[in-house]
């Protein structure tokens, strides 16, 4: 903790940690952030999922190695191992270490990492690195599991059973993290997708604000981002284009009208409770049941039950043997190259 609290304090500040549920638009916040000359976060880097190799029996020795195993961090960012200690003595000096060399390597200053998966987990990353700020983007639910099924076509990932669910619950997951923050008086900045994609320029400045940096014009196109850290997958095919698009995925209606009815239902029973202090939409007027009790107990239990096994594979993964995963890797890309 001694070597994070100097890096803060140092020439390199951060971390700043951009969030938002899955397909929300925060990898296209990223590459427009990241066009900032001195902005240089990580994308989905992830290393405080994996908190238990510090734990595991030799995890401290060789973290490098697991981590790029994970998800190819190190091998995206193009990271030069050999400026990277081999051994670390915890989870929080080594994301510092990696995060700020590659922040050093683009010649930038400001660090952090963009994730969706730490929607859950804003707090616990807060009490780890106590000098953060978050930058959290909303959009309407229903638009989310939309873009969550076209991208299901192609991606084994967002294939999985439950995804919609998961998706939907975990909105009240992102809001009670965002409360959390604020009770502890942590820095955020909060967005919504079409301010992001209907007046670019607006929003950018507002966060360089939050930041206390330069605004510079060239955070309003994708022209030129560096993407090179984004993965290879179609439905990253918009934020790999050079013009920040709005509503560009498709117009047809892909939602079952039972899950379509569910989530008016949910944005019911939300915008009645939270009103006009949570950013994301405006409740349908021709809906106005909200979800009974046991329903939300249902779809609770159901959620819990999806994020309880998604939380064990990370900890699974850091206790299993190095060359035991890497055999599951080879036979894993065989089935995604077999996936329509």
């Amino acid at each position: 903790m001694e070597n994070v609290e100097k890096a803060q304090s140092g020439s390199l500040t951060g971390p700043v940690f951009v969030v938002g549920m899955w397909r929300s638009g925060t990898s296209l916040l990223y590459a427009l952030l990241n066009k900032h000359p001195r902005i240089r976060l990580m994308y989905e880097g992830e290393l405080p999922l994996l908190w238990p190799i510090f734990l595991a029996p030799g995890g401290k020795s060789n973290w490098l190695d697991k981590w790029d195993s994970w998800n190819q961090a190190i091998e995206r960012h193009q990271i030069d191992v050999h400026r990277i200690p081999p051994q670390m003595a915890d989870l929080e000096t080594a994301f510092l270490t990696v995060c700020t060399e590659y922040a050093r390597q683009k010649g930038a200053t400001l660090w952090g990492c963009k994730s969706p998966n730490y929607y859950d987990r804003m707090s616990k990353l807060a009490r780890k690195f106590p000098a953060a700020k978050f930058i959290v983007i909303w959009r309407d639910p229903a638009d989310v599991c939309r873009s969550v099924v076209r991208a299901s076509k192609n991606s084994p990932w967002f294939a999985r059973k439950g995804m919609g669910r998961r998706a939907l619950l975990g909105f009240i997951e992102l809001k009670r993290e965002l409360e959390c923050l604020h009770q502890e008086h942590i820095p955020v900045h909060q967005l919504h997708y079409k301010e992001l994609t209907g007046d670019t320029g607006q929003a950018m400045k507002k966060i360089c604000e939050f930041l206390a940096i330069p605004y510079d014009d060239g955070m309003t196109s994708l022209d030129g981002a560096d993407r090179s850290a984004i993965y290879a997958d179609e439905h990253h095919s918009l934020v790999k284009s050079e013009q920040v698009v709005l509503n560009a995925e498709g117009s047809g209606e892909v939602l079952t009208a039972e899950f379509k009815s569910k989530i008016e239902r949910y944005k019911c029973l939300w915008k009645k409770r939270y009103g006009a202090t949570w950013p994301i939409f405006s409740a349908s007027k021709n809906e106005l049941v909200e979800p009974s009790f046991w329903e939300q107990q249902r779809d609770r239990a159901v959620y819990r039950l999806l994020r309880l096994f998604d939380g064990a594979v990370p900890v699974l993964y850091c206790f299993v043997p190095l060359r035991v995963w890497k055999g599951y890797r080879v036979f894993k890309r065989r089935v995604q190259l077999s996936f329509p």
